[in-house]
């Protein structure tokens, strides 16, 4: 009834092969990731500030 596999939350990602990759993809590859790190930094940081203000609201 419950199918946690098809819940995309739960899926474990897979890593990237690196061994075909070059330096310079490597390289690349580094930069995306940064990149996406701090995409997802940023999200969290709303995220957390929200949070914070709503209950700032409800304490007072």
């Amino acid at each position: 009834m419950f199918d946690d596999e098809s819940d995309p939350k739960l899926k474990k990602k897979t890593c990237k092969g690196l061994d075909p990759m070059s330096l310079s993809e490597l390289q690349n590859y580094i930069s995306d990731m940064k990149q996406e790190i701090l995409r997802v930094e940023t999200e969290m940081k709303k995220k957390a500030d929200h949070q914070d203000s709503v209950s700032s609201f409800f304490k007072s």
